[in-house]
């Protein structure tokens, strides 16, 4: 079995979660890898982990934790995987990591970053002419000061090339897991998943919140209103006419209203909630994907077809294969 090292860069300020996250996984599959992996299978060590700062110290996280690391950065031989981890250290970074980096990255045969990490990648040029996301807080001052990248601010996790970005904190371990059913193959990605008590990993392009918290909420109480009632009665009839007609407004001041007020279109909206219920009753459910589509609005299965294919790049069947929990 080839073995991929991992560097972990650490810095004051770290996201101690961005750390532990990816690096438990990795380090969970040493146990689960190859012939004899399980529950009680002897560790075939896959991954060898080591972190690594500049100056070899210990840093402080911005939780307040330490982190010894294994040693310092030039110490360390060139990894098959450098993951750069975010956290408050990289609002205003340190110069002479950005310069490492810059000078180190390309490197590595992957590089990775989990979080705010990918504003260092940014800034050491890493991601020029690229496809990226971070944090979603964070989304609008990466593409504002690298204008450069191509940013995917709803993403969980991108892939480009030999790039791969995440998300916050726990966005990080679904990248992580990605990378290990890369590596090692489903079954093992999937048994560190279960251990791990999280789902195997969540599409890469799965929305990194919810429909109602990733819209504002109306100021006025009549758009408030419809919002509620839109998450509540998904298989109604919910075009924009009928919705008006809710609001007691005429559909093209209602259309403009909302989007004023909610930062989208009441169509979009929309189909945000009901792919939404219908991951949820894929998940926790035992309905066909026919009672699903119906209840969910949809009307067909062809149609929630295409609205998982456009919104989360997986149709209803594979959707429900991945992420309906079961046993260990």
């Amino acid at each position: 079995m080839t073995k991929h090292s991992v560097l972990v860069v650490l810095f004051d300020g770290v996201q101690s979660l961005d750390v532990t996250g990816p690096v438990e996984v990795f380090a969970a599959a040493g146990h689960y890898a190859g012939p004899g992996g399980g529950l009680t299978g002897e560790s075939s060590e896959p991954y060898e982990i080591r972190t690594a700062s500049l100056d070899g110290r210990p840093v402080r996280t911005s939780s307040g934790l330490t982190l010894v690391p294994d040693g310092a950065l030039d110490d360390m031989p060139p990894p098959h995987t450098l993951l750069v981890p975010g956290g408050t250290g990289t609002r205003e970074p340190d110069e002479d990591l950005v310069t490492w980096l810059r000078a180190h990255g390309t490197r590595a045969e992957r590089l990775v970053s989990v979080c705010t990490g990918a504003l260092l990648l940014a800034a050491a040029g890493l991601l020029d002419g690229r496809r990226a996301t971070t944090h979603w807080g964070f989304c609008e001052a990466l593409a504002r000061r690298h204008p450069e990248v191509e940013v995917a601010p709803d993403a969980i996790y991108v892939r480009d090339g030999r790039v791969a970005t995440s998300a916050g904190v726990t966005a990080g371990i679904d990248l992580a897991l990605a990378l290990v059913e890369e590596d090692l193959g489903r079954d093992t990605a999937l048994l560190v998943a279960r251990v791990l008590v999280v789902f195997l990993r969540r599409p890469g392009n799965q929305a990194q919140f919810s429909a109602q918290l990733s819209a504002q909420t109306a100021q006025r109480a009549p758009l408030r209103d419809v919002q509620q009632w839109i998450s509540e009665h998904p298989a109604e009839d919910l075009g924009v006419e009928a919705l008006a007609a809710r609001a007691r407004l005429s559909p093209r001041h209602f259309a403009r209203a909302f989007r004023a007020e909610t930062g989208t279109t009441p169509g979009r909206y929309v189909e945000r909630v009901r792919v939404e219920q219908a991951r949820r009753l894929l998940e926790d459910s035992a309905l066909g994907v026919e009672e699903i589509s119906r209840a969910c609005g949809y009307g067909t299965p062809e149609a929630m077809r295409r609205a998982f294919l456009k919104r989360l790049g997986v149709p209803p069947a594979e959707y429900r294969r991945r992420f309906r929990p079961s046993l260990v």
